[in-house]
């Protein structure tokens, strides 16, 4: 009987990534994605203290969203992108069939957006209940319910109740999540990572200005001691490793750190 061969599955070794925006635009869209991430974790228990959690992120989304006019920022990001990509189609090699589904998908996010007859989440802030709550959010403490009957009343309602408002204020972002979350991710992948080695604990490089640099992300195995900092612009950046800590002030590895770096560009 002839013996059978398993097929080996590499080891993937958890990785923590750590990432710097090139442009404002960026980091408003990356803190979008965080506030997303967590209201969407939020919304998967029935407990008060998640409702709570969840409503307080749905909040904090729309103060960021109104500190810019995002519908513009959002519109333009997918202009950008869809005209870097449309002249793949010349390009030998390239899926056809993968790139005509992308620049629908954009098109029709970029599409909906133009057409929108009011700002991302009116429905939201022409809301009574959420007009109560806006106007205490921005004040520490200012969502305990003992300061809000109606938030107390609601809070109190059955788990199913208080989840299909949440799902309906949530939805009410939709087209702005499934944009910024695309966004993020053709310019994550326009970047394959390299390795580098940050000498006694930092890391210095010059970037083109003639490429579209927007993000630096810096890859760290999960368990590693040390976490890193990055800062600088479009044209130079530095990396720093440092020594985690909790009680104390961090300090530079004095150590050659081996880590892996990608420079988006997109």
């Amino acid at each position: 009987m002839p013996l059978q061969r398993k097929r080996i599955r590499p080891v993937q070794i958890p990785v923590t990534f750590y990432e710097h925006p090139l442009s404002e635009r960026l980091r408003f869209f990356l803190r979008l994605e965080c506030l997303f991430g967590q209201t969407r974790h939020c919304l998967r228990s029935e407990s008060e203290q998640d409702s709570h959690t969840c409503l307080g992120n749905l909040l904090e989304i729309l103060h960021v969203i109104g500190r810019v006019d995002i519908k513009t920022e959002v519109v333009k990001e997918l202009e950008r992108i869809i005209a870097t990509l449309e002249p793949l189609a010349q390009t030998p090699g390239v899926n056809h069939d993968t790139l005509d589904s992308l620049l629908v998908t954009l098109g029709g996010l970029k599409s909906h957006l133009r057409n929108l007859d009011s700002p991302i989440a009116q429905e939201l802030r022409d809301n009574e209940f959420f007009k109560l709550l806006l106007q205490r959010s921005g004040i520490p403490g200012g969502l305990c319910d003992f300061d809000l009957p109606p938030y107390r009343h609601w809070l109190q309602r059955h788990a199913e109740t208080r989840i299909a408002d949440l799902r309906h204020w949530y939805g009410c972002l939709d087209t702005l999540r499934l944009s910024v979350d695309l966004i993020l991710k053709l310019i994550r992948e326009s970047a394959t990572p390299v390795n580098c080695t940050a000498e006694g604990g930092i890391y210095q490089q010059s970037l083109d200005s003639a490429s579209p640099f927007q993000l630096i992300r810096v890859t760290l195995p999960e368990d590693s001691p040390y976490f890193v900092e990055i800062s600088g612009g479009r044209h130079r950046f530095t990396v720093r490793l440092l020594q985690a800590s909790t009680s104390e002030r961090a300090l530079q590895a004095t150590e050659d750190v081996a880590f892996q770096l990608s420079c988006c560009a997109l």
